[in-house]
């Protein structure tokens, strides 16, 4: 939860922006359920459908119009060419991000207040908090590329916001903001208030308010080349804390490169002209 947000600030493709942040939500629901908490998961779960899959919908929207590109860099000012699709991604990441009163507000504030509640250490409460300024972090560093920032000069191969598919991004919408405290109605038999500190309780909108902060550090960060000590951070952070070299690089390398070796010797070599071939000049002789 915390290595997915906090690589999801450094990344500029869109698609894998999105994917990190559902691995940082399924970091978010697992961790609630491993403190006994199944109900909370499964309402976190339920909340967090509809507005990823609205995410997801807007995203592949944009990216088929840029001609597949999927560099945030290029997406500058891409609500003047997509105001429905952009104003429906925006919702979709605040929501995503906790921002209160959205759908995903009344399952996060619930999963961190009870978190908070349960008596677990600093450490645990440090990372619960940070992950949740970096899930503000990126959505909002998200909105400002794609709004704000970057270069707007990409050629757009299509312009047109579909009607079937806006229509299903407007529903999707409507139950991004009312779907959690709907779900929470009839989820839960009786309304649900945790007492606690008011330092406590404001931790969350701390989180949010901080990550703005943070997305605006990160969006306006120019990189010194010259340091390889931030070059170094960033290839870490990045790189999911060079989580690929150790898992999948190390343990497929050696039956990739026996794959392409397999292809390139026999299916693409000598093998073609012994089995391939033969059957054709076979046939010709016949």
């Amino acid at each position: 939860m915390f290595m997915s947000g906090l690589g999801a600030n450094f990344e500029f493709d869109l698609k894998k922006i999105i994917a990190l942040s559902t691995l940082s939500q399924l970091g978010l629901m697992m961790s609630i359920l491993f403190m006994g908490f199944p109900m909370l998961s499964f309402f976190h779960l339920l909340t967090h459908a509809f507005f990823k899959s609205l995410l997801f919908l807007c995203a592949g929207l944009i990216i088929h119009s840029m001609n597949s590109s999927q560099d945030i860099r290029d997406m500058g000012y891409v609500i003047n060419m997509f105001p429905y699709t952009s104003s429906c991604l925006i919702i979709s990441s605040f929501s995503l991000s906790g921002l209160p009163f959205l759908s995903g507000f009344y399952s996060k504030d619930l999963i961190l207040e009870v978190m908070s509640m349960n008596g677990m250490n600093f450490m645990y409460y440090f990372l619960y908090m940070a992950s949740v300024m970096f899930t503000m972090s990126y959505s909002f560093r998200l909105f400002n590329y794609l709004m704000f920032m970057g270069s707007g000069n990409y050629v757009f191969q299509s312009y047109y916001e579909d009607m079937k598919m806006m229509l299903s991004m407007l529903i999707l919408t409507f139950l991004s903001i009312v779907f959690g405290v709907m779900l929470m109605w009839f989820m839960f038999k009786t309304p649900i208030f945790i007492f606690m500190p008011f330092l406590l309780k404001l931790m969350p909108i701390l989180s949010i308010v901080l990550g703005i902060f943070v997305a605006y550090i990160f969006s306006n960060f120019d990189i010194n080349y010259s340091n390889n000590f931030i070059i170094f951070g960033f290839y870490f952070m990045g790189g999911m804390w060079f989580m690929p070299i150790f898992s999948t690089l190390g343990l497929y390398k050696n039956f990739m490169y026996i794959s392409k070796s397999y292809f390139m010797v026999i299916d693409s070599g000598w093998g073609e002209y012994m089995f391939s071939h033969s059957h054709i000049m076979y046939m010709y002789m016949i």
